[in-house]
């Protein structure tokens, strides 16, 4: 019977350390953890939106609007935690020269009282291509 009562006592202990950590998780979400992700998934879901047909046709870098907005918000959505709170801006999508600003607002954790969002991050991102001349020697 002892026995038992250690065993219940074990399980409410780590059941309580896990929702500390969560806690204590959620509290110390920094802005450079929110930039380097941004920038992370903005610069992969531009590559992911390039408009390869276009590209072969007219030998241009172009991306499609409406599959970046999508690729973003799906990808930002696996990174955010199941209690995380964000709201997203799109600034300026341009799609030939590819050229994106987005905007995050998310919420740090430290304001306890209300609800709001207090940590913007904005990046700007600009595929850019660098090509040579191939050239055979003769």
């Amino acid at each position: 019977m002892q026995s038992s009562y250690w065993g219940y006592w074990l399980v409410v202990f780590g059941v309580a350390i896990v929702g500390l950590m969560i806690s204590v998780q959620g509290i110390t979400t920094t802005s450079t953890q929110d930039y380097l992700s941004v920038k992370e998934i903005t610069e992969a879901s531009m590559l992911e939106a390039v408009d390869y047909a276009y590209y072969r046709d007219y030998n241009e870098v172009k991306i499609d609007k409406e599959k970046f907005m999508e690729v973003f918000i799906r990808m930002l959505s696996e990174v955010m935690g199941a209690s995380d709170t964000y709201q997203v801006n799109f600034y300026g999508i341009y799609e030939a020269p590819p050229k994106v600003s987005v905007e995050v607002k998310s919420s740090s954790g430290t304001n306890f009282v209300s609800d709001g969002l207090d940590l913007t991050t904005r990046h700007d991102a600009i595929i850019q291509t660098h090509a040579t001349q191939v050239t055979t020697g003769g």
